[in-house]
C-alpha cells in the first residue's frame, strides 16, 4: 500500500530548518513518505541530506528577498519563476496530502506552486513579526502557526494560531559529561556557550576573542563561530573550544554550559529557555536585518528571562563585565524561566499540521 506523502520546505538559515527536523521523525512514525524542497546550495540541503536519510531532498531555483538595492533584484524574479515551475512539477509527481512551510526565501516558489496544484499549505512563523517570505506566502496558505502571541497582531483573524515554540526532544537529552568531552574542556570553571547562529557572527566572534585571555581566567568557553570562522591560532588554547556549527552534539554542549551568549533567532533562544540557560542576547542590528531579532530579544528581556546588549554597543563594553553580570543575575533569570512555558511537542505540532490536509 502506497504511503501518504508530505512535503516540507524552508531554508536559508538553520532556524528555517530546525522545526522541520523536529517533525521529520514524527511524520516518519506516522507512516508518511517525507520529501523536502529546498535550494541547491543552502544550509537546508546540508542538514537534511546529512542527517535524515529517510527524507528525499529536491533542489529548486530560488531568489533571495532583499530589502536593499542589488543588481540581482532584477534577475532573481526569473529564478523564483523557474523555482515555481520546478516545484509544481515535483508536487504534481508526488501528490502530497499537505505542505508544511517554515519560511525562508526558498519556501516562496513552493507555496506558490502548491496553490497552483491545489495542495493545502500550513506555514510557521518563529519571530515576533512575520518574515517577508511568510508575508508573501500568507495569501496562498491555508493557515499559519506562530510562536509568539504578539505575532497574531500582524496576521488576519481566523487564519493564524499561536502554538508556542516547537522544541526538539533531543534538546532535553544532553549529558553534561559528554558535552565536556566533545568540547575537550576540564570543567574547572563555569562554562559559557557562545552562539552566533548557523552563519556565524563576526561582531560576536571578535568581541569574545578580543578579551579571551581575561575571560579564560574565570570561565571556560564553547564557541560556535560559524562556517569558515575557526581561528587556528586558538585551537590549542586551554579552556577554549571552537566549532563552526554543531547539530547532533548540540544538546550535549548545552548541557555542559552554565550560561549562554547568543544572537536572538527565535529557535535558538527558545531552546535555551527550554533548558533554563541564563542568556545574554546580542540581536542582529536593524541595519543588517528586518529587526526580527530585536523584537525577539526585547520580549525576552521584558519577561525577565534574558539580558540584552545591542551589537553597536559592544565596542564600548567589556565582554568580561557582561559575563560577570550574567553570573550575578543567574538565579533571578532561571526562576523567571521556570514560570514561562509556551511550547508544543513535535507530536502535537504534527497533529495540528495534518488537521489541514486534503
Amino acid at each position: 500500500m502506497k504511503r501518504p506523502v508530505i512535503v516540507l520546505t524552508g531554508g536559508g538559515t538553520a532556524g528555517h530548518v530546525s522545526v522541520n527536523e523536529a517533525l521529520i521523525p514524527v511524520f516518519d512514525e506516522k507512516g508518511y513518505e517525507i520529501h523536502y524542497i529546498g535550494s541547491h546550495d543552502g544550509i537546508e540541503k546540508e542538514l537534511i541530506n546529512g542527517g535524515h536519510p529517510e527524507v528525499t531532498y529536491h533542489a529548486i531555483q530560488s531568489g533571495k528577498l532583499r530589502r536593499y538595492f542589488s543588481m540581482k533584484n532584477f534577475s532573481d524574479p526569473f529564478r523564483v519563476g523557474t523555482g515555481v515551475l520546478q516545484a509544481y512539477i515535483i508536487l504534481q509527481k508526488l501528490k502530497p496530502e499537505i505542505i508544511f512551510s517554515k519560511g525562508g526565501f526558498v519556501s516562496v516558489p513552493v507555496v506558490l506552486a502548491a496553490k497552483l496544484a491545489k495542495i493545502p499549505v500550513v506555514a510557521h512563523e518563529s519571530d515576533v513579526s512575520p518574515g517577508l517570505a511568510n508575508k508573501l506566502a500568507l495569501p496562498f496558505s491555508n493557515h499559519i502557526f506562530t510562536v509568539f502571541e504578539e505575532t497574531l497582531n500582524y496576521l488576519p483573524n481566523g487564519k493564524a494560531t499561536c502554538t508556542g515554540a516547537v522544541i526538539r526532544p533531543e534538546i532535553f537529552s544532553g549529558i553534561r559529561k559528554e558535552g565536556l568531552r566533545i568540547a575537550g574542556l576540564p570543567c574547572e570553571k563555569p562554562v559559557f556557550i557562545v552562539m552566533g547562529g548557523s552563519q556565524g557572527s563576526a561582531v560576536l566572534n571578535d568581541a569574545v576573542r578580543k578579551e579571551l585571555d581575561s575571560i579564560l581566567k574565570r570561565f571556560e568557553v564553547i564557541h560556535l563561530c560559524g562556517k569558515g570562522n575557526i581561528d587556528e591560532s586558538l585551537e590549542l588554547v586551554p579552556g577554549y573550544s571552537q566549532f563552526e556549527y554543531v547539530t547532533e552534539g548540540l544538546p550535549h554542549l548545552l548541557a555542559a554550559a552554565d550560561f549562554a551568549v547568543s544572537r536572538a533567532g527565535s529557535n535558538a533562544i527558545f531552546e535555551l529557555l527550554s533548558v533554563h540557560k541564563p542568556m545574554l542576547l546580542i540581536p542582529l542590528s536593524a541595519a543588517k536585518s528586518r529587526g526580527d531579532q530585536l523584537l525577539n530579544a526585547s520580549l525576552f528581556k521584558s519577561l525577565g528571562i534574558a539580558q540584552i546588549v545591542q551589537e553597536e554597543e559592544l565596542d564600548n563594553l567589556s565582554m568580561m563585565d557582561l559575563f560577570n553580570q550574567l553570573v550575578k543575575e543567574k538565579s533571578e533569570l532561571v526562576e523567571n524561566m521556570k514560570k514561562v512555558s509556551n511550547t508544543k511537542s513535535p507530536e502535537m505540532m504534527a497533529d495540528l499540521i495534518l488537521s489541514y490536509k486534503k
